[in-house]
């Protein structure tokens, strides 16, 4: 079907009310109705929906349009009934329809009513539906969020693989595959998943320069950062990204508790309840919508300012997308990332029951989203460089890395033992195994590849390994290495890499020039966290005292970071000493009115105003698991099996027994450690810990020595040591 601009303007007026298109709008609704096969790669924002939504509406026929989410389909069949009078417009097929609804549907659609029909991939592939459309003329199969299809797609669906079936089975038609986020391999893969190698294929570019990227290092106190940020963009609608449904739920508590404004959503909720949170952040009955990524996938609200992702995300193509939702109007949005290693070992920890194939996929991902993280090169560089698209500017201004100060350091020597170590590698390793070898880390595969062997091991062992990481980055930004996907990621030598490895040359990377003051005051030191270093000296005081009547040592009284907070905050009444961590209502009982004195004494007599006016409030944790845990223990349940009926690990187990014991709860896990802790290494342990000064777990493995000792055990040793002496 061959249609004039005029036609095409006119109808763009008429159903949506604009008077351009954007970008490639117009070229990609042509080329669908011209009966050809389309690949869109467009950001998010940039106007993907009508590339289907105009077409459906002038073709004969119904376009099929294949989604991944209920809520989405919704979203996107409410906006379709508002540019058309006929209320059967557009309509879905999925499983929150009755029988007798989708007999409905169906009956629109036999009658010619319907331009635009919803499946779920899996909705497609029943039977009963197909042997229906197989007698429905259609005009187009429109393939969104199309990096479902790909393993190497962020969200890679296995049903999404069925769809070439399925569009054989009912009939051949122009196909249109649309995605946000797709790397050159994940486009490969769609096109050739899909049978459409041949598609026009139509590029916008990734870059958002409204968009503000930085990246903090996730701290204990994450929680206050994140209150004080959202409070510093009052007024303004915001999504946080947190990677469960409980840091979900705690994480939107935290903020209505301090005046904010904020739902939570999530996959365990019911349906009913995350379309009223979803539809209260769309009409700003909320400031803040807190989320999973199940959340926003098709939302339509242009004026969202801030994204922040609470954990670092699995992958840099999830990260964009859901980045992507900040400014779609072209105005401010600000995209804020909370990073830890720990974080990327927890999701590695969630890879490890799966094919070994998916496990490789994911770390390389999860490679990718560090590598970006503890890069100090331009993000947006970083970013567009990933997916196939290269920035012609070194500094782009609005990110955090562009805004810190810099010096170029001459690193070409630093490359050259790189190049020269992946060519001696046969170009079959990845960045992490190249950097073991020159950093001379005897690691399994290095040691199972008789590595160790070659001239280039432990070469460049005075390096920082983050270094060697930004080398093998920037060596990738300026083309001298490549990664091959095929192999999940081993590092081949560009034509120009070997270039440089015979001519040689300057290559230089940018090292963050630090504050002269900051660098002056790191003597390596351990110093007092404490606002009020004079009156945390004498809390110490009180302490040792109130230790040595009791005949404990001093850190089963409490511990420092009590202490510290003690001597930041100011407690006077009970009320806010049970706000201090570790602090539990036993050990308030037990000791707090001798502090309390002592604080309040010290408040008075120098005219302190405090900040429990201003202070962050935080949320008790539900005791719900506090109490099973402690209920087992009291059955005698083995620790390791509660840890897995309760879906953790036995680390993080020790961490909610450790909170649950340091502020004050006694319990006894003697029947664990006599089962799994030898009886002469339980009395050592405990010996050291009555003589200690400090109950420090790093400190104890290194009196005890760590090759003869577990730090679980060690750490079982010590909760029980809490338990006799200080409950």
């Amino acid at each position: 079907m061959s249609v004039t601009h005029e036609e095409l303007i006119e109808a763009l007026q008429r159903y949506f009310g604009f008077d351009s298109f954007k970008g490639n709008q117009e070229a990609i609704i042509r080329n669908v109705m011209e009966g050809k096969d389309s690949f869109v790669l467009m950001p998010t924002g940039g106007g993907k929906s009508l590339c289907f939504q105009l077409p459906s509406l002038m073709m004969d026929g119904v376009g099929i349009v294949i989604s991944p989410l209920i809520a989405l389909m919704k979203n996107q069949v409410d906006a379709m009934r508002n540019y058309s009078d006929v209320p059967g417009v557009a309509h879905y097929i999925n499983s929150s329809l009755s029988r007798p609804q989708i007999h409905e549907v169906k009956k629109d659609v036999t009658e010619g009513r319907t331009k635009l029909l919803y499946l779920a991939p899996e909705s497609l592939q029943k039977n009963e539906n197909v042997d229906f459309l197989k007698n429905v003329k259609i005009s187009f199969y429109a393939v969104d969020e199309a990096h479902c299809i790909s393993e190497w797609g962020h969200d890679f669906r296995p049903e999404y693989s069925h769809i070439r079936d399925m569009v054989k089975r009912i009939g051949r038609a122009p196909i249109i595959a649309l995605t946000a986020t797709a790397t050159p391999k994940v486009q490969k893969d769609i096109q050739k998943n899909l049978d459409i190698v041949g598609a026009t294929v139509f590029k916008s570019s990734f870059n958002r320069p409204n968009l503000y990227y930085e990246v903090r290092q996730k701290t204990s106190d994450v929680d206050k950062e994140v209150v004080k940020y959202v409070r510093s963009m009052e007024g303004k609608s915001g999504i946080i990204y947190c990677l469960s449904r409980k840091e979900v739920e705690d994480l939107a508590e935290v903020l209505r508790v301090n005046g904010i404004s904020a739902r939570a959503y999530h996959a365990g909720m019911d349906a009913e309840q995350r379309s009223a949170n979803q539809d209260a952040f769309l009409m700003e009955e909320c400031q803040v919508i807190v989320a999973t990524i199940a959340f926003g996938m098709g939302i339509d609200k242009p004026d969202v300012r801030f994204v922040v992702h609470y954990n670092v995300p699995k992958s840099l193509e999830g990260y964009y997308q859901e980045t992507g939702r900040a400014g779609r109007d072209g105005g401010e949005g600000q995209c804020i990332c909370f990073y830890s290693p720990e974080d990327i070992e927890r999701l590695r920890k969630f890879q490890k029951d799966k094919p070994v194939k998916e496990i490789e996929i994911g770390n390389q991902l999860l490679f990718e989203t560090q590598s970006y993280a503890e890069s100090i090169v331009c993000r947006r560089k970083l970013l567009l460089h990933y997916f196939g698209e290269e920035y012609d500017k070194d500094n782009c201004g609005n990110c955090d890395n562009c805004r810190k100060t810099y010096r170029m350091e001459d690193c070409s020597e630093l490359l050259g033992l790189v190049l020269e170590t992946i060519q001696q590698g046969n170009e079959k390793f990845k960045a992490e195994h190249i950097v073991d070898i020159l950093h001379g880390n005897e690691t399994a595969a290095v040691l199972s590849y008789k590595h160790k062997e070659l001239e280039n091991f432990g070469a460049a062992s005075d390096v920082d390994e983050a270094v060697l990481l930004a080398i093998v980055r920037q060596a990738m930004l300026s083309g001298f290495l490549s990664k091959d996907i095929e192999s999940y990621g081993d590092l081949k030598i560009t034509a120009d890499g070997r270039k440089y490895m015979k001519r040689g040359g300057r290559f230089e990377v940018p090292i963050e020039v630090k504050d002269e003051e900051s660098d002056s005051m790191d003597t390596g030191v351990a110093t007092c966290a404490a606002a009020d270093d004079v009156l945390f000296s004498i809390l110490k005081d009180v302490r040792r005292k109130m230790a040595k009547k009791c005949d404990v040592p001093p850190f089963v009284i409490f511990q420092d970071p009590s202490l510290e907070a003690m001597a930041t905050t100011y407690p006077i009444t009970m009320e806010e000493l049970l706000n201090i961590p570790g602090v539990g209502l036993s050990k308030a009982k037990r000791y707090g009115e001798e502090f309390l004195r002592v604080i309040k004494e010290y408040v008075n007599e120098n005219e302190i105003i405090r900040p429990e006016d201003l202070r962050i409030r935080t949320v008790a944790k539900k005791s719900s698991r506090k109490r099973q845990i402690i209920a087992a223990i009291d059955r005698r349940v083995d620790l390791d099996e509660l840890a897995d009926s309760l879906g953790m690990s036995m680390e993080e187990m020790l961490d909610e027994l450790e909170g649950i014991v340091f502020a004050g709860t006694k319990v006894n896990i003697k029947y664990f450690i006599e089962e799994i802790v030898d009886a002469d290494e339980e009395e050592e342990i405990y010996d050291y810990f009555k003589n200690a000064e400090s109950d420090d777990i790093k400190t104890a493995m290194e009196e005890l020595g760590e090759d003869y000792y577990d730090e679980i055990h060690v750490r079982l040793v010590r909760i029980q040591f809490h338990c006799d002496l200080g409950n």
